[in-house]
């Protein structure tokens, strides 16, 4: 299977610059597994589509202000560093851009010392490892020396920052948005708790692979990265019961598919767990975990279009894209949804 089989043309108009007013008031398509039949909705009729007893598992991560800009100590060249994930003790990976600028001891210097950042080792790819030097609480001097690490293809400045976080986001360490959520409301979350709909969450870190594009041609020699994931006792227990009970476990997000699909191939059932997958999902793959998807719409030749269309299939998928584009819905983090399931 090759990289191409996933790509489309989109015009860069339809990539969504900012978010709506009304976070619910974003458009929806709903997507039929079983008849591969195609439905236009708002997302705020996503419970015209859910059931009661049906299972919606949200990802409670929040995004870092992750974006650091500083002043190279040596030689005052401006570095910025993307943080992609706490490793311990005060270390960290990132992005950095200009990489070749950044060596093993190289000292960047944020705020007049206030935080300095200390490259302890290198990776591929732009990848460096860092040992942050700082006073007080880490988490305080990022919320105040940070930028929100908004996608590369969004060139809008986002006047509010807490757009690009979910309303239920709880969980600091986030690179980057799970983006499926950004669509609910507490009015709407609400809305479906009183339909008997039941809403769980579990934690996944979106890190490096949402800024990785797929470089290989034959997806299977595709390295998949790691994030930090954990599901608690009550979450595992609410989502075994469903299971025996044969409701309907809905994912939100692709992110939130990934750590269950994870925790359902390590044990064939759903335990409280924590650790770091790597799970790579394309065609192919057998779910064991989720029977309804909701998620944006995603990039050309993507892991996350890959895993979309293993849920479904290759065809349904494209077909779906080509009328969202026909229909000109809005793309990728700040974009439209659907919602994949076997509907009735």
């Amino acid at each position: 299977m090759k990289t191409s089989d996933f790509d489309y043309l989109l015009l860069n108009e339809l990539i969504a610059q900012t978010p709506l007013s009304d976070r619910s008031s974003s458009r929806l398509l709903i997507v039929n597994r079983h008849s591969e039949s195609l439905k236009h909705d708002s997302f705020r009729h996503i419970e015209n589509y859910l059931k009661p007893g049906d299972v919606l598992v949200l990802n409670d991560t929040k995004v870092m202000p992750a974006r650091l800009v500083g002043i190279k100590k040596e030689t005052k060249a401006v570095i910025e560093i993307l943080l992609l994930s706490e490793l311990g003790n005060h270390q960290w990976e990132g992005i950095v851009k200009p990489a070749k600028r950044v060596h093993i001891g190289t000292e960047i210097v944020f705020s007049e010392g206030d935080l300095v950042a200390k490259c302890v080792g290198i990776g591929e790819e732009g990848i460096r490892y860092f040992e942050m030097i700082f006073n007080g609480i880490f988490l305080e001097i990022l919320d105040r020396l940070g930028e929100m690490p908004l996608p590369p293809y969004i060139h809008e400045h986002l006047d509010d920052q807490n757009r690009y976080q979910t309303v239920y986001a709880k969980e600091t360490g986030s690179a980057a948005a799970p983006t499926a959520g950004l669509h609910f409301t507490n009015e709407l979350l609400e809305q479906l708790r009183n339909k008997n709909i039941h809403i769980c969450t579990l934690t996944l870190h979106v890190g490096l692979g949402t800024f990785r594009p797929v470089a290989v041609n034959d997806i299977n020699n595709h390295k998949m990265h790691s994030e930090y994931y954990h599901l608690d006792a009550a979450t595992a227990s609410l989502l075994n019961q469903a299971k025996e009970e044969q409701r309907r476990i809905i994912a939100v997000g692709t992110t939130s598919t990934r750590t269950l699909e994870t925790i359902m191939q390590k044990y064939n059932s759903f335990q409280a767990d924590s650790g770091w997958t790597d799970i790579f999902i394309y065609p192919g793959y057998q779910f064991k975990a989720i029977d309804g998807l909701i998620t944006n719409f995603h990039l050309p030749k993507s892991t996350l279009i890959m895993l979309v269309s293993a849920f479904s299939s290759k065809s349904i998928i494209l077909h779906a894209y080509e009328e969202a584009i026909k229909e000109k819905y809005r793309f990728f983090s700040f974009g439209d949804s659907m919602f994949i399931a076997n509907h009735e």
